[in-house]
Protein backbone atom coordinates (compact mmCIF):
# COMPACT_ATOMS: atom_id res chain seq x y z
CA UNK A 1 0.00 0.00 0.00
CA UNK A 2 0.94 3.70 -0.27
CA UNK A 3 1.29 6.13 2.34
CA UNK A 4 2.72 9.88 2.54
CA UNK A 5 2.60 10.39 -1.03
CA UNK A 6 4.65 7.25 -1.96
CA UNK A 7 3.42 5.26 -4.68
CA UNK A 8 4.65 2.18 -7.18
CA UNK A 9 3.85 3.91 -10.00
CA UNK A 10 3.56 7.76 -10.86
CA UNK A 11 2.02 8.25 -14.29
CA UNK A 12 2.28 11.53 -15.69
CA UNK A 13 -0.94 12.74 -18.39
CA UNK A 14 -4.50 11.47 -18.41
CA UNK A 15 -4.77 10.42 -22.26
CA UNK A 16 -5.41 6.78 -23.63
CA UNK A 17 -1.84 5.72 -22.73
CA UNK A 18 -1.80 6.97 -19.16
CA UNK A 19 -5.00 5.57 -18.49
CA UNK A 20 -4.07 2.43 -20.60
CA UNK A 21 -0.65 1.92 -18.36
CA UNK A 22 -2.26 2.73 -14.71
CA UNK A 23 -5.22 -0.16 -15.23
CA UNK A 24 -2.62 -2.37 -16.31
CA UNK A 25 -0.09 -2.10 -13.68
CA UNK A 26 -2.98 -1.89 -10.98
CA UNK A 27 -3.75 -5.47 -11.99
CA UNK A 28 -0.18 -6.02 -11.61
CA UNK A 29 -1.12 -4.98 -8.03
CA UNK A 30 0.71 -2.39 -8.44
CA UNK A 31 -0.18 0.97 -6.29
CA UNK A 32 -1.04 3.80 -8.93
CA UNK A 33 -1.10 7.40 -8.76
CA UNK A 34 -1.91 9.18 -11.88
CA UNK A 35 -1.48 13.39 -12.11
CA UNK A 36 -2.78 15.24 -14.90
CA UNK A 37 -2.23 19.32 -14.99
CA UNK A 38 -5.40 20.39 -16.14
CA UNK A 39 -8.66 20.69 -14.40
CA UNK A 40 -10.13 18.03 -16.83
CA UNK A 41 -9.01 14.43 -17.59
CA UNK A 42 -8.45 12.90 -21.21
CA UNK A 43 -5.55 15.28 -22.96
CA UNK A 44 -6.15 15.19 -26.66
CA UNK A 45 -7.26 11.43 -26.69
CA UNK A 46 -10.24 12.77 -25.46
CA UNK A 47 -10.67 15.05 -28.56
CA UNK A 48 -9.68 12.70 -30.58
CA UNK A 49 -11.38 10.20 -33.21
CA UNK A 50 -10.76 7.85 -30.56
CA UNK A 51 -9.10 4.96 -33.90
CA UNK A 52 -6.69 2.26 -33.13
CA UNK A 53 -4.60 0.84 -35.89
CA UNK A 54 -4.15 -2.66 -34.43
CA UNK A 55 -2.70 -5.06 -37.43
CA UNK A 56 -3.65 -8.38 -37.14
CA UNK A 57 -6.29 -8.25 -34.26
CA UNK A 58 -9.02 -10.50 -33.62
CA UNK A 59 -12.43 -8.30 -34.01
CA UNK A 60 -10.76 -8.74 -38.08
CA UNK A 61 -9.98 -12.57 -37.63
CA UNK A 62 -13.96 -13.22 -35.77
CA UNK A 63 -15.46 -11.26 -38.99
CA UNK A 64 -13.56 -13.44 -41.34
CA UNK A 65 -10.93 -11.02 -42.01
CA UNK A 66 -6.96 -12.11 -43.47
CA UNK A 67 -3.80 -10.38 -41.70
CA UNK A 68 -0.92 -11.92 -40.15
CA UNK A 69 2.12 -10.70 -38.14
CA UNK A 70 3.84 -11.13 -41.52
CA UNK A 71 2.11 -9.37 -43.80
CA UNK A 72 1.48 -6.47 -41.39
CA UNK A 73 5.52 -6.23 -41.06
CA UNK A 74 5.69 -5.81 -44.63
CA UNK A 75 3.62 -3.06 -44.60
CA UNK A 76 4.72 -1.40 -41.75
CA UNK A 77 8.73 -2.17 -42.95
CA UNK A 78 7.93 -0.72 -46.14
CA UNK A 79 6.42 2.49 -44.73
CA UNK A 80 8.65 3.35 -42.11
CA UNK A 81 12.17 1.89 -43.72
CA UNK A 82 15.27 2.18 -40.76
CA UNK A 83 13.94 5.63 -39.16
CA UNK A 84 13.16 3.78 -36.11
CA UNK A 85 14.80 0.84 -34.14
CA UNK A 86 13.11 -2.75 -35.61
CA UNK A 87 12.86 -4.32 -31.79
CA UNK A 88 10.32 -1.38 -31.44
CA UNK A 89 8.51 -1.68 -34.35
CA UNK A 90 8.27 -5.78 -33.61
CA UNK A 91 7.33 -4.91 -29.83
CA UNK A 92 4.62 -2.94 -31.51
CA UNK A 93 3.23 -5.19 -33.99
CA UNK A 94 3.32 -8.01 -31.42
CA UNK A 95 1.86 -6.36 -28.25
CA UNK A 96 -0.78 -4.27 -29.94
CA UNK A 97 -3.48 -7.41 -30.78
CA UNK A 98 -2.43 -8.57 -26.97
CA UNK A 99 -3.15 -4.71 -25.12
CA UNK A 100 -6.90 -4.44 -26.99
CA UNK A 101 -7.76 -8.14 -26.54
CA UNK A 102 -6.67 -7.88 -22.78
CA UNK A 103 -8.36 -4.51 -21.99
CA UNK A 104 -11.74 -5.78 -23.76
CA UNK A 105 -11.84 -8.84 -21.76
CA UNK A 106 -10.61 -7.13 -18.24
CA UNK A 107 -11.84 -2.91 -18.27
CA UNK A 108 -15.49 -1.30 -19.90
CA UNK A 109 -13.32 -0.79 -23.02
CA UNK A 110 -15.13 -1.76 -26.18
CA UNK A 111 -14.08 -1.49 -29.38
CA UNK A 112 -15.39 -2.60 -33.36
CA UNK A 113 -13.60 -3.21 -36.41
CA UNK A 114 -13.77 -0.34 -38.89
CA UNK A 115 -13.61 -3.03 -41.65
CA UNK A 116 -13.89 0.14 -44.36
CA UNK A 117 -11.07 2.30 -43.09
CA UNK A 118 -8.20 1.80 -45.67
CA UNK A 119 -4.57 1.52 -44.61
CA UNK A 120 -3.19 5.24 -45.49
CA UNK A 121 -0.62 4.03 -47.78
CA UNK A 122 -2.44 2.02 -50.22
CA UNK A 123 0.41 2.00 -52.82
CA UNK A 124 3.01 0.13 -50.60
CA UNK A 125 3.13 -4.33 -50.11
CA UNK A 126 1.19 -5.39 -47.48
CA UNK A 127 -1.59 -2.93 -46.86
CA UNK A 128 -5.63 -3.71 -46.74
CA UNK A 129 -8.23 -2.16 -47.68
CA UNK A 130 -9.88 -2.64 -43.75
CA UNK A 131 -9.67 -3.86 -40.76
CA UNK A 132 -6.84 -2.91 -38.84
CA UNK A 133 -8.29 0.39 -37.66
CA UNK A 134 -10.56 -0.03 -34.85
CA UNK A 135 -13.69 2.03 -33.96
CA UNK A 136 -14.74 2.53 -30.37
CA UNK A 137 -17.93 1.78 -29.23
CA UNK A 138 -20.64 4.33 -27.82
CA UNK A 139 -20.67 4.65 -24.19
CA UNK A 140 -23.23 5.48 -21.71
CA UNK A 141 -21.62 8.40 -19.65
CA UNK A 142 -24.40 8.20 -16.65
CA UNK A 143 -21.71 5.37 -16.16
CA UNK A 144 -19.31 8.14 -14.80
CA UNK A 145 -21.49 8.99 -11.70
CA UNK A 146 -19.50 12.12 -9.94
CA UNK A 147 -16.60 12.24 -12.47
CA UNK A 148 -18.68 13.26 -15.30
CA UNK A 149 -18.51 16.86 -14.86
CA UNK A 150 -14.22 16.52 -15.44
CA UNK A 151 -14.33 14.74 -18.55
CA UNK A 152 -13.05 16.87 -21.22
CA UNK A 153 -15.40 17.14 -23.53
CA UNK A 154 -15.19 15.69 -27.28
CA UNK A 155 -14.45 18.16 -29.91
CA UNK A 156 -17.64 19.25 -31.42
CA UNK A 157 -16.52 18.71 -34.94
CA UNK A 158 -16.20 15.47 -33.81
CA UNK A 159 -20.70 15.03 -33.26
CA UNK A 160 -23.52 14.94 -35.34
CA UNK A 161 -24.71 18.47 -35.55
CA UNK A 162 -22.10 19.41 -33.12
CA UNK A 163 -23.42 17.72 -30.27
CA UNK A 164 -24.93 13.67 -31.24
CA UNK A 165 -22.67 10.94 -30.74
CA UNK A 166 -21.87 8.61 -33.78
CA UNK A 167 -19.16 6.47 -34.11
CA UNK A 168 -16.44 6.58 -37.24
CA UNK A 169 -18.16 3.60 -39.08
CA UNK A 170 -21.93 5.62 -38.67
CA UNK A 171 -20.26 9.62 -39.74
CA UNK A 172 -18.64 7.34 -42.26
CA UNK A 173 -21.43 6.15 -43.35
CA UNK A 174 -23.62 9.80 -43.69
CA UNK A 175 -20.84 11.41 -45.40
CA UNK A 176 -20.05 8.92 -48.11
CA UNK A 177 -23.73 8.98 -48.28
CA UNK A 178 -24.17 4.99 -48.56
CA UNK A 179 -27.30 3.83 -48.73
CA UNK A 180 -29.42 4.50 -45.86
CA UNK A 181 -27.96 7.08 -44.31
CA UNK A 182 -30.86 9.52 -44.25
CA UNK A 183 -32.66 7.24 -41.74
CA UNK A 184 -29.89 7.00 -39.67
CA UNK A 185 -29.58 10.68 -38.77
CA UNK A 186 -32.72 10.99 -38.23
CA UNK A 187 -33.48 8.00 -36.44
CA UNK A 188 -29.92 9.09 -34.03
CA UNK A 189 -31.66 12.89 -33.67
CA UNK A 190 -34.64 11.82 -32.84
CA UNK A 191 -33.09 9.25 -29.75
CA UNK A 192 -31.20 12.69 -28.64
CA UNK A 193 -34.13 14.95 -28.69
CA UNK A 194 -36.30 12.31 -26.93
CA UNK A 195 -33.30 11.89 -23.98
CA UNK A 196 -35.09 14.63 -22.03
CA UNK A 197 -34.36 13.19 -18.61
CA UNK A 198 -30.41 12.98 -19.22
CA UNK A 199 -30.14 16.53 -20.43
CA UNK A 200 -32.58 17.68 -17.43
CA UNK A 201 -30.28 15.18 -14.61
CA UNK A 202 -27.18 17.13 -16.38
CA UNK A 203 -28.22 20.38 -16.85
CA UNK A 204 -26.35 20.30 -20.47
CA UNK A 205 -27.09 19.43 -23.97
CA UNK A 206 -24.54 16.60 -23.75
CA UNK A 207 -25.80 13.51 -25.49
CA UNK A 208 -26.22 10.60 -22.68
CA UNK A 209 -24.07 8.99 -24.57
CA UNK A 210 -20.14 9.91 -26.31
CA UNK A 211 -18.18 8.13 -29.05
CA UNK A 212 -14.95 8.42 -30.48
CA UNK A 213 -12.25 9.59 -28.24
CA UNK A 214 -14.45 10.52 -25.56
CA UNK A 215 -16.13 7.24 -25.63
CA UNK A 216 -12.67 5.75 -24.84
CA UNK A 217 -11.48 8.02 -22.12
CA UNK A 218 -14.76 7.63 -20.54
CA UNK A 219 -14.57 3.80 -20.49
CA UNK A 220 -10.96 3.94 -19.40
CA UNK A 221 -11.77 6.13 -16.48
CA UNK A 222 -14.88 4.40 -15.39
CA UNK A 223 -12.02 1.13 -15.87
CA UNK A 224 -9.95 3.25 -13.36
CA UNK A 225 -12.52 3.92 -11.17
CA UNK A 226 -13.40 0.31 -10.85
CA UNK A 227 -9.82 -0.52 -9.40
CA UNK A 228 -9.69 2.62 -7.19
CA UNK A 229 -7.06 4.57 -8.92
CA UNK A 230 -6.52 7.53 -7.73
CA UNK A 231 -6.28 10.62 -9.96
CA UNK A 232 -5.49 14.02 -8.85
CA UNK A 233 -6.37 17.01 -11.28
CA UNK A 234 -5.00 20.44 -11.63
CA UNK A 235 -1.71 18.95 -10.36
CA UNK A 236 1.10 20.60 -12.49
CA UNK A 237 4.53 18.29 -13.17
CA UNK A 238 7.46 20.57 -12.98
CA UNK A 239 10.53 17.65 -12.65
CA UNK A 240 12.11 14.28 -11.91
CA UNK A 241 13.01 13.65 -8.68
CA UNK A 242 16.32 11.35 -8.62
CA UNK A 243 18.34 9.53 -6.72
CA UNK A 244 21.94 7.44 -7.09
CA UNK A 245 21.01 8.25 -10.86
CA UNK A 246 17.53 6.79 -10.66
CA UNK A 247 14.04 8.25 -11.28
CA UNK A 248 11.87 7.68 -8.08
CA UNK A 249 9.64 10.33 -8.14
CA UNK A 250 8.66 13.56 -9.74
CA UNK A 251 7.85 16.91 -8.30
CA UNK A 252 4.56 19.18 -8.74
CA UNK A 253 2.26 22.00 -7.90
CA UNK A 254 -0.70 21.26 -6.57
CA UNK A 255 -3.30 23.54 -4.33
CA UNK A 256 -0.57 26.47 -4.40
CA UNK A 257 2.17 24.00 -2.88
CA UNK A 258 5.10 21.95 -3.78
CA UNK A 259 5.25 18.55 -3.50
CA UNK A 260 7.54 15.57 -4.20
CA UNK A 261 5.36 12.08 -4.78
CA UNK A 262 7.45 9.29 -4.48
CA UNK A 263 7.49 6.32 -6.71
CA UNK A 264 9.34 3.19 -5.70
CA UNK A 265 9.20 1.12 -9.15
CA UNK A 266 9.13 4.25 -11.76
CA UNK A 267 7.46 6.81 -13.25
CA UNK A 268 5.81 6.62 -16.73
CA UNK A 269 5.46 10.11 -18.47
CA UNK A 270 2.51 10.15 -20.59
CA UNK A 271 1.64 13.99 -20.93
CA UNK A 272 1.56 14.53 -24.77
CA UNK A 273 3.76 16.39 -26.98
CA UNK A 274 5.31 19.78 -26.77
CA UNK A 275 2.63 21.45 -29.49
CA UNK A 276 1.37 24.17 -27.23
CA UNK A 277 4.78 25.66 -26.68
CA UNK A 278 5.24 28.18 -28.70
CA UNK A 279 8.76 28.47 -27.92
CA UNK A 280 9.60 24.86 -28.66
CA UNK A 281 7.63 24.93 -31.51
CA UNK A 282 10.38 27.35 -33.11
CA UNK A 283 13.26 25.94 -32.11
CA UNK A 284 12.09 22.40 -33.53
CA UNK A 285 9.11 22.68 -36.07
CA UNK A 286 9.09 23.60 -39.53
CA UNK A 287 8.29 27.26 -39.82
CA UNK A 288 5.91 29.09 -39.60
CA UNK A 289 4.08 27.31 -36.94
CA UNK A 290 2.17 28.27 -34.25
CA UNK A 291 0.08 26.77 -31.15
CA UNK A 292 -2.72 28.53 -32.27
CA UNK A 293 -3.04 26.44 -35.44
CA UNK A 294 -3.03 22.56 -33.13
CA UNK A 295 -6.07 20.89 -32.59
CA UNK A 296 -5.01 20.08 -29.01
CA UNK A 297 -6.21 21.43 -25.57
CA UNK A 298 -5.10 24.87 -25.06
CA UNK A 299 -2.45 25.23 -22.67
CA UNK A 300 -1.98 21.55 -22.11
CA UNK A 301 0.90 19.71 -23.74
CA UNK A 302 3.71 22.03 -23.13
CA UNK A 303 6.70 20.08 -22.89
CA UNK A 304 7.59 19.85 -19.60
CA UNK A 305 8.32 16.28 -19.46
CA UNK A 306 9.75 16.11 -22.12
CA UNK A 307 12.14 19.09 -20.81
CA UNK A 308 12.66 17.50 -17.71
CA UNK A 309 13.90 14.80 -18.90
CA UNK A 310 16.39 16.39 -21.22
CA UNK A 311 17.80 17.90 -18.36
CA UNK A 312 18.88 14.40 -16.96
CA UNK A 313 20.50 13.46 -20.35
CA UNK A 314 17.39 12.07 -21.91
CA UNK A 315 18.28 11.20 -25.82
CA UNK A 316 15.42 12.52 -28.27
CA UNK A 317 14.32 12.17 -31.99
CA UNK A 318 12.25 13.20 -34.68
CA UNK A 319 11.97 16.48 -33.37
CA UNK A 320 11.04 18.39 -36.44
CA UNK A 321 7.67 15.84 -36.91
CA UNK A 322 4.33 16.55 -35.98
CA UNK A 323 1.20 14.47 -36.33
CA UNK A 324 0.08 17.05 -39.34
CA UNK A 325 -3.42 17.92 -39.69
CA UNK A 326 -4.64 20.75 -41.88
CA UNK A 327 -7.03 23.38 -39.84
CA UNK A 328 -9.53 25.60 -39.36
CA UNK A 329 -9.62 29.00 -37.06
CA UNK A 330 -13.34 29.03 -35.61
CA UNK A 331 -14.15 32.97 -33.97
CA UNK A 332 -14.65 31.58 -30.36
CA UNK A 333 -13.61 28.15 -30.12
CA UNK A 334 -10.41 28.10 -27.97
CA UNK A 335 -8.75 25.48 -30.19
CA UNK A 336 -8.02 25.32 -33.93
CA UNK A 337 -10.31 22.32 -35.80
CA UNK A 338 -8.66 19.56 -37.76
CA UNK A 339 -9.68 18.96 -41.16
CA UNK A 340 -9.83 14.88 -42.14
CA UNK A 341 -12.71 13.86 -43.99
CA UNK A 342 -14.00 16.77 -46.13
CA UNK A 343 -11.13 17.33 -48.42
CA UNK A 344 -11.73 14.28 -50.12
CA UNK A 345 -15.54 15.54 -51.16
CA UNK A 346 -15.91 16.30 -54.86
CA UNK A 347 -16.16 19.66 -55.93
CA UNK A 348 -13.71 21.14 -53.13
CA UNK A 349 -9.92 22.17 -53.71
CA UNK A 350 -7.19 23.12 -52.09
CA UNK A 351 -4.81 25.60 -53.64
CA UNK A 352 -1.58 28.05 -52.89
CA UNK A 353 -1.69 31.74 -53.21
CA UNK A 354 -0.70 31.06 -56.63
CA UNK A 355 -4.17 29.72 -57.08
CA UNK A 356 -2.42 25.99 -57.85
CA UNK A 357 -2.70 22.84 -56.45
CA UNK A 358 0.13 21.30 -54.64
CA UNK A 359 -0.78 18.01 -53.89
CA UNK A 360 -3.89 15.17 -53.69
CA UNK A 361 -6.28 17.00 -51.65
CA UNK A 362 -7.89 13.69 -50.43
CA UNK A 363 -4.55 12.61 -49.15
CA UNK A 364 -3.50 11.50 -45.71
CA UNK A 365 -3.30 14.35 -43.58
CA UNK A 366 -0.15 13.99 -42.28
CA UNK A 367 1.15 14.31 -45.98
CA UNK A 368 -1.24 16.59 -46.68
CA UNK A 369 0.82 19.47 -44.22
CA UNK A 370 3.83 17.82 -45.36
CA UNK A 371 3.27 18.68 -49.21
CA UNK A 372 1.89 22.03 -47.81
CA UNK A 373 5.11 22.73 -45.82
CA UNK A 374 7.43 21.82 -49.06
CA UNK A 375 5.49 23.68 -51.25
CA UNK A 376 5.86 26.54 -48.86
CA UNK A 377 9.14 26.68 -49.14
CA UNK A 378 9.77 26.20 -52.95
CA UNK A 379 7.41 29.18 -53.09
CA UNK A 380 8.97 31.15 -51.38
CA UNK A 381 5.89 31.54 -48.45
CA UNK A 382 2.74 31.29 -50.54
CA UNK A 383 1.27 28.05 -49.63
CA UNK A 384 0.53 28.89 -45.26
CA UNK A 385 -2.38 29.31 -45.12
CA UNK A 386 -3.47 27.67 -48.23
CA UNK A 387 -6.92 27.68 -49.56
CA UNK A 388 -9.87 25.65 -49.65
CA UNK A 389 -11.93 27.02 -53.00
CA UNK A 390 -15.68 25.58 -53.67
CA UNK A 391 -18.83 26.57 -54.97
CA UNK A 392 -22.29 26.58 -53.95
CA UNK A 393 -23.50 23.11 -55.54
CA UNK A 394 -20.61 21.13 -52.82
CA UNK A 395 -21.68 24.15 -50.49
CA UNK A 396 -25.23 22.65 -50.18
CA UNK A 397 -24.14 19.20 -50.43
CA UNK A 398 -21.67 19.20 -48.47
CA UNK A 399 -20.01 19.99 -44.80
CA UNK A 400 -16.42 21.91 -44.93
CA UNK A 401 -15.46 22.27 -40.84
CA UNK A 402 -18.04 23.78 -39.07
CA UNK A 403 -19.76 24.63 -42.48
CA UNK A 404 -22.45 22.32 -42.33
CA UNK A 405 -24.20 21.66 -45.93
CA UNK A 406 -26.46 24.50 -46.83
CA UNK A 407 -29.63 22.35 -47.23
CA UNK A 408 -29.31 21.91 -43.72
CA UNK A 409 -27.25 25.26 -42.58
CA UNK A 410 -28.02 28.44 -45.21
CA UNK A 411 -25.45 31.44 -45.45
CA UNK A 412 -28.17 33.39 -43.50
CA UNK A 413 -27.61 31.00 -40.31
CA UNK A 414 -23.92 31.11 -40.07
CA UNK A 415 -22.59 33.02 -37.74
CA UNK A 416 -21.91 36.83 -38.83
CA UNK A 417 -18.08 36.87 -37.78
CA UNK A 418 -17.81 33.82 -39.71
CA UNK A 419 -17.85 35.75 -43.15
CA UNK A 420 -14.61 37.46 -44.26
CA UNK A 421 -12.91 35.42 -41.40
CA UNK A 422 -13.46 31.86 -41.36
CA UNK A 423 -15.04 31.85 -44.62
CA UNK A 424 -14.70 34.13 -47.92
CA UNK A 425 -17.71 34.17 -50.46
CA UNK A 426 -17.98 36.02 -53.99
CA UNK A 427 -20.14 35.87 -56.84
CA UNK A 428 -17.18 35.18 -59.49
CA UNK A 429 -14.06 33.29 -59.19
CA UNK A 430 -12.06 36.65 -59.83
CA UNK A 431 -13.59 38.43 -57.31
CA UNK A 432 -13.07 35.77 -54.91
CA UNK A 433 -10.02 35.35 -55.57
CA UNK A 434 -9.23 39.74 -55.01
CA UNK A 435 -10.86 38.76 -51.42
CA UNK A 436 -8.15 36.45 -50.50
CA UNK A 437 -4.96 37.33 -52.05
CA UNK A 438 -4.39 34.35 -54.63
CA UNK A 439 -3.70 34.73 -58.02
CA UNK A 440 -6.87 35.04 -60.12
CA UNK A 441 -5.70 33.57 -63.88
CA UNK A 442 -3.63 30.73 -61.55
CA UNK A 443 -6.83 30.27 -59.85
CA UNK A 444 -9.11 30.22 -62.58
CA UNK A 445 -6.82 27.54 -64.93
CA UNK A 446 -6.60 25.60 -62.69
CA UNK A 447 -10.47 25.10 -61.75
CA UNK A 448 -10.73 24.63 -65.67
CA UNK A 449 -8.33 21.67 -65.29
CA UNK A 450 -10.11 20.46 -62.35
CA UNK A 451 -13.46 20.53 -64.09
CA UNK A 452 -12.00 18.53 -67.19
CA UNK A 453 -10.56 16.11 -64.62
CA UNK A 454 -13.88 15.22 -63.16
CA UNK A 455 -15.70 14.78 -66.53
CA UNK A 456 -13.20 11.97 -67.06
CA UNK A 457 -12.44 10.95 -63.49
CA UNK A 458 -8.97 11.50 -63.48
CA UNK A 459 -6.96 13.87 -61.84
CA UNK A 460 -3.66 13.91 -64.33
CA UNK A 461 -1.92 15.58 -61.78
CA UNK A 462 -2.24 14.36 -58.24
CA UNK A 463 -4.44 10.86 -58.78
CA UNK A 464 -7.10 11.87 -56.55
CA UNK A 465 -10.03 9.46 -56.21
CA UNK A 466 -7.19 7.09 -57.80
CA UNK A 467 -7.05 4.48 -54.52
CA UNK A 468 -9.57 2.78 -52.14
CA UNK A 469 -8.38 5.38 -49.13
CA UNK A 470 -9.11 8.43 -51.36
CA UNK A 471 -12.40 7.62 -51.87
CA UNK A 472 -13.77 5.97 -48.34
CA UNK A 473 -14.34 9.51 -47.75
CA UNK A 474 -15.64 10.32 -51.12
CA UNK A 475 -19.74 10.38 -52.26
CA UNK A 476 -20.53 7.43 -53.51
CA UNK A 477 -23.20 8.79 -55.78
CA UNK A 478 -21.08 10.53 -57.74
CA UNK A 479 -19.19 9.18 -60.97
CA UNK A 480 -17.21 8.07 -62.61
CA UNK A 481 -14.97 9.72 -59.32
CA UNK A 482 -16.56 9.79 -56.01
CA UNK A 483 -13.62 12.92 -55.23
CA UNK A 484 -14.15 14.65 -58.40
CA UNK A 485 -16.85 17.21 -59.45
CA UNK A 486 -16.60 20.92 -61.58
CA UNK A 487 -16.76 23.97 -59.86
CA UNK A 488 -18.98 26.01 -61.55
CA UNK A 489 -21.92 27.34 -59.71
CA UNK A 490 -21.45 30.76 -58.37
CA UNK A 491 -21.51 31.85 -55.47
CA UNK A 492 -17.90 30.52 -54.52
CA UNK A 493 -16.29 29.89 -51.22
CA UNK A 494 -13.01 29.85 -49.88
CA UNK A 495 -11.61 28.86 -46.58
CA UNK A 496 -7.94 29.55 -45.23
CA UNK A 497 -6.21 26.39 -44.56
CA UNK A 498 -2.85 26.39 -41.85
CA UNK A 499 -0.56 23.46 -40.92
CA UNK A 500 -2.30 22.51 -38.11
CA UNK A 501 -2.08 19.50 -36.33
CA UNK A 502 -2.77 16.93 -33.83
CA UNK A 503 0.34 16.48 -31.61
CA UNK A 504 3.94 16.75 -32.24
CA UNK A 505 5.52 13.13 -33.00
CA UNK A 506 9.19 14.05 -31.58
CA UNK A 507 10.00 13.37 -27.88
CA UNK A 508 12.19 11.52 -25.75
CA UNK A 509 14.05 8.31 -27.47
CA UNK A 510 12.84 5.31 -26.01
CA UNK A 511 13.59 1.03 -26.08
CA UNK A 512 11.01 -1.72 -26.81
CA UNK A 513 10.22 -1.50 -22.88
CA UNK A 514 9.10 2.27 -23.96
CA UNK A 515 12.38 2.95 -21.12
CA UNK A 516 13.79 6.43 -21.48
CA UNK A 517 17.35 6.20 -23.37
CA UNK A 518 20.50 8.30 -23.13
CA UNK A 519 22.20 9.58 -26.22
CA UNK A 520 24.52 6.19 -25.69
CA UNK A 521 21.35 3.67 -25.43
CA UNK A 522 21.96 3.03 -21.58
CA UNK A 523 18.54 3.28 -20.18
CA UNK A 524 17.45 5.57 -17.54
CA UNK A 525 16.48 3.11 -14.64
CA UNK A 526 12.69 4.08 -13.56
CA UNK A 527 11.69 6.40 -16.16
CA UNK A 528 9.29 5.36 -18.98
CA UNK A 529 7.72 7.36 -21.63
CA UNK A 530 4.58 6.53 -24.20
CA UNK A 531 2.72 7.85 -26.77
CA UNK A 532 3.77 11.84 -27.66
CA UNK A 533 6.32 12.47 -25.01
CA UNK A 534 7.85 9.51 -26.66
CA UNK A 535 9.44 9.92 -30.02
CA UNK A 536 7.06 8.20 -32.15
CA UNK A 537 7.67 3.95 -33.28
CA UNK A 538 5.92 4.99 -36.64
CA UNK A 539 9.07 7.18 -37.73
CA UNK A 540 8.02 9.77 -40.23
CA UNK A 541 4.64 7.93 -41.68
CA UNK A 542 1.22 7.56 -40.36
CA UNK A 543 -0.04 3.65 -41.62
CA UNK A 544 -3.34 4.18 -40.65
CA UNK A 545 -6.26 5.49 -38.72
CA UNK A 546 -5.33 5.05 -34.83
CA UNK A 547 -1.48 5.90 -35.68
CA UNK A 548 -1.19 7.59 -32.55
CA UNK A 549 -3.25 6.13 -29.81
CA UNK A 550 -2.74 2.43 -31.18
CA UNK A 551 0.86 3.15 -29.78
CA UNK A 552 0.63 4.91 -26.91
CA UNK A 553 -2.35 2.37 -25.53
CA UNK A 554 0.32 -0.33 -26.42
CA UNK A 555 3.21 1.00 -25.08
CA UNK A 556 1.25 2.07 -22.04
CA UNK A 557 0.86 -1.71 -21.58
CA UNK A 558 4.02 -2.67 -22.47
CA UNK A 559 6.09 -0.39 -19.81
CA UNK A 560 3.61 -1.01 -17.13
CA UNK A 561 4.27 -4.89 -17.81
CA UNK A 562 7.92 -4.33 -17.84
CA UNK A 563 8.07 -2.06 -14.42
CA UNK A 564 5.50 -5.11 -12.57
CA UNK A 565 8.14 -7.46 -14.36
CA UNK A 566 11.13 -5.75 -12.93
CA UNK A 567 9.37 -5.42 -10.13
CA UNK A 568 9.09 -9.41 -9.08
CA UNK A 569 12.28 -9.94 -10.72
CA UNK A 570 13.89 -7.57 -7.93
CA UNK A 571 11.83 -8.82 -5.22
CA UNK A 572 12.88 -12.70 -6.04
CA UNK A 573 16.36 -11.49 -6.03
CA UNK A 574 16.14 -9.91 -2.57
Amino acid sequence: MHNNNEYDLIVVGSGAGAMTAAITAADQGLSVLMVEKAAQYGGTSALSGGGIWIPNNHYFKAIGGKDSEELAWTYLKAAVGDRVDERRLRTYLHKSPEMIAWLEDNTRVRYAVAEKYPDYYQHLPGALPGGRSLDPELFDLSQLGDELGNLREGAPGNMLMGRIAWTARDAHKAMSKSRGWRLMVLWMMLRYKLDFRWRRKTGSRRDRRTALGNALIASLRASMMDRNIPLWLSTNFTDLVIEDGRVCGIQVERAGRVEVLRARRGVILGSGGFEQNQALRDKYLPQPTKAAWSATPAGANTGAALEAAQRIGAATDLMEWGWWAPSLLVPGEDRARGIFAERAFPGAIVVNSLGQRFVNEAAPYLEFVDAMYRNNEQTGGKCVPAWAIFDSHFRFNYAMGPLMPAQIMPDIRLRKEWLNNLYYKADTLDALAGQIGVDAAGLKETVSKMNGYAATGEDLDFARGGNVFDRYYGDSNVSPNPCLAPIGKGPFYAMPMYSGDIGTKGGLLTNEHAQVVREDGSTIDGLYAIGNTSASVLGTTYPGAGGTLGPAMTFGYVAALHLAGAVQLREKAA
